[in-house]
């Protein structure tokens, strides 16, 4: 089967604390988030070679016991119906996984936790949960009833997990992001993500100054009342 691989990072030390893993970057993505930093893959995919899953399996299999896990990313990797069959493939070289996903699919995810087929869930928060809001920050319609069931579900597995927030001062304030808390009411890990203004899928984006580093840490400060960590990352 060719999945619609369009990216590979080989070794990360990053994109999941404690772990050296690879990225495995999939194609699609339903929102048009100005700030994003993967606009190839978000609007021309098609300009991309497809990687073939085969090439990156025997990667895996040259390095066992060197990777702990592969990143699934994209893009919004669960748009891919046979997401189940590719995380399944990795499964059985015995490596953990880990999910990168905005929770506008929960059947989906609701699927993969199901089948025990990830072991750690990062969910992007995008603005506080009103629909105007929402659509605004991420220029598409938004179900938010489909973000709180991805919220309740992962609250409620047993796999690891953290949410986490780009703060863009274009698009949220400070008070933004404690409604985001409050909404997480509870949850083990919260992560305000610094906004970089560089390679931005609207390029008005590079004029505009990320908020001062103490201000974030202010408002991570703030956002423990409600979460049990909140820590500020990319600083």
């Amino acid at each position: 089967m060719a999945h619609p691989i369009k990216g590979f990072n080989p070794h990360t030390l990053i994109d999941w604390e404690g772990k050296v893993a690879c990225v495995v970057y999939l194609s699609g993505c339903n929102f048009r988030c100005p700030f994003c930093h993967s606009s190839v893959l978000v609007v021309s995919p098609q300009s991309l070679p497809t990687i073939p899953f085969e090439r990156i399996e025997r990667f895996l299999q040259e390095k066992q016991g060197w990777i702990d896990g592969v990143v699934i990313g994209g893009g919004e990797p669960t748009l891919y119906e046979q997401l189940p069959v590719l995380l399944e493939d990795i499964r059985k070289l015995g490596l953990l996984i880990k999910l990168d996903t905005n929770g506008t699919m929960p059947e989906m995810l609701r699927e993969l936790l199901l089948r025990n087929l990830i072991d750690f869930v990062a969910m992007d928060i995008k603005a506080p949960l009103e629909e105007e809001k929402y659509c605004q920050v991420v220029e598409r319609k938004v179900v938010i009833s489909d973000i709180r069931e991805s919220i309740d579900l992962v609250m409620n597995s047993v796999v690891e997990y953290e949410f986490r927030t780009t703060v863009v001062p274009a698009l949220l304030t400070m008070p933004d992001i404690l409604k985001i808390a409050q909404s997480l009411h509870g949850a083990q890990k919260y992560v305000l993500q610094q906004f970089n203004p560089k390679d931005t899928l609207d390029k008005n984006m590079a004029t505009l100054a990320p908020y001062p580093v103490d201000e974030l840490k202010k408002c991570a400060k703030l956002a423990k009342e409600f979460v049990k960590d909140c820590s500020v990352r990319g600083i």
